[in-house]
């Protein structure tokens, strides 16, 4: 099964492979880096992915015919080729991928990983990322892995045997980092607006970047929060440490964060490393909005790039250009909806393009994906204010979105509302 390079490793993909990647964090961007020499000697191979990092190489035009990626989740190493038709888009649920392997809709030949060495029982783990890999390790014909002795090892369905393995190159590299983003007054002001909606007890489910991080500053005078979310970053560690961060008015997995991936600085993966504390569970149960709904208080708090007059939330897509992805925010707006004194936050800037743009717009742009409908749009949040549309109409809607839109743009957002919805706001 061991072999002295990723080339080596890689040699038993076939023609018309559809090829499994490890995503996130957990990136096997030693073996990416190989494939792309690899793939030229092959035919029509498919990389199955959410977010990959490192792995700009496969996005060479010259790897036209040997490989295509098909992504779950745009990033910024996709981003151009989707959009420029050198790569695929398959807008879905985060929780339904794994369904899409266990059920046979996807085609699944090889998954390719990046695992902790085997312990002294031969298990290795998934690390700082399981989401969809769980189930496609259990599909997959053969598996390939890159055995990292800088990856930490985790807890929850994150191990894999030695013996399930096919082939593996050992090779030591750094997770990549993705350090604390950089805070200003206005993501400052947001994460402020955003904490008052927090309550004593509250189970959240957050993001990664500079909204979710100035959210988790205000909260430490806050008791027993819980965490039980998609991904988590920094911002929960001085939480954790000064006891904010409890788990223990959970009623799924008390006591414990539950998360499918992680992506942070190194005390983030030091912090992780073998911790019980920690649980790294399949997508398809941490996501499960039946799963979700069982917690109590459950306060999901997520992104956008526009919302319009009636509340509908675009979070993939700049217009018909592919920005990121569907992801886990449905599943979670829904699961908090239906929680017991659950809420669900969407919270962005008031702007975009330096102040040019405003994010709150009467109309959605032309070919802007609504990941979150109006229908179960709930709280919006900028640094100007907070909307609640739960039960509002359209009128009360528009009233309350041109409230929190920023100043220079109400006015015209008013003559739009009645030109575009006959609403006089």
């Amino acid at each position: 099964m061991r072999v002295d390079s990723a080339e080596q490793a890689l040699q038993i993909l076939s023609d018309n492979d559809s090829i499994w990647c490890h995503s996130m964090a957990a990136t096997p961007y030693y073996l990416l880096q190989a494939l792309a020499k690899v793939a030229l000697s092959k035919r029509n191979l498919t990389l199955l992915q959410l977010h990959t990092e490192n792995s700009e190489m496969l996005c060479a035009p010259e790897l036209e015919g040997h490989l295509r990626q098909r992504c779950f989740f745009v990033g910024r190493s996709t981003r151009n080729a989707v959009n420029c038709g050198r790569a695929d888009y398959v807008p879905i649920f985060l929780s339904e991928i794994p369904k899409l392997f266990r059920r046979h809709e996807q085609k699944l030949d090889v998954a390719l990983i990046q695992v902790s060495p085997p312990d002294n029982h031969g298990f290795c783990s998934l690390g700082v990322s399981v989401e969809a890999t769980r189930a496609a390790l259990q599909m997959a014909k053969k598996v390939i892995a890159w055995v990292n002795p800088m990856m930490p090892r985790t807890h929850g369905d994150s191990f894999i045997h030695i013996s399930q393995i096919d082939r593996y190159v050992e090779h030591a590299a750094a997770i990549p980092l993705h350090l604390p983003a950089a805070q200003d007054a206005i993501t400052d002001k947001i994460g402020s607006n955003v904490a008052s909606l927090i309550r004593d007890g509250d189970c959240l489910q957050m993001g990664i970047g500079a909204i979710p991080d100035a959210t988790l500053r205000y909260l430490t005078d806050r008791q027993h929060l819980g965490i039980h979310t998609e991904m988590f970053s920094d911002g929960v560690l001085p939480l954790i440490e000064s006891g904010v961060i409890t788990n223990q008015n959970k009623r799924k997995h008390r006591g414990k964060i539950v998360t499918t991936f992680a992506m942070g600085s190194q005390k983030l993966y030091d912090f992780i490393d073998d911790n019980p504390l920690v649980s790294f569970l399949d997508v398809e149960y941490t996501n499960d909005t039946a799963v979700i709904r069982q917690n109590p208080q459950v306060v999901a708090i997520n992104s956008a790039l526009q919302v319009d007059l009636s509340g509908q939330v675009c979070a993939d897509s700049l217009g018909t250009k592919v920005y990121s992805g569907v992801g886990g925010q449905m599943d979670f707006v829904r699961g908090a909806s239906l929680s017991e004194g659950g809420r669900a936050i969407i919270a962005l800037p008031a702007t975009a393009a330096g102040g040019k743009v405003s994010r709150i717009s009467s109309l959605l742009s032309p070919g802007a994906g609504v990941v979150t409908t109006r229908a179960h749009a709930h709280y919006i949040v900028t640094e100007y204010g907070i909307a609640n549309l739960r039960a509002k109409s359209l009128t009360e809607r528009a009233r309350g979105l041109i409230d929190i839109a920023a100043p220079e743009f109400r006015a015209s957002l008013a003559e739009q509302a009645w030109h575009d919805w006959g609403l006089k706001v």
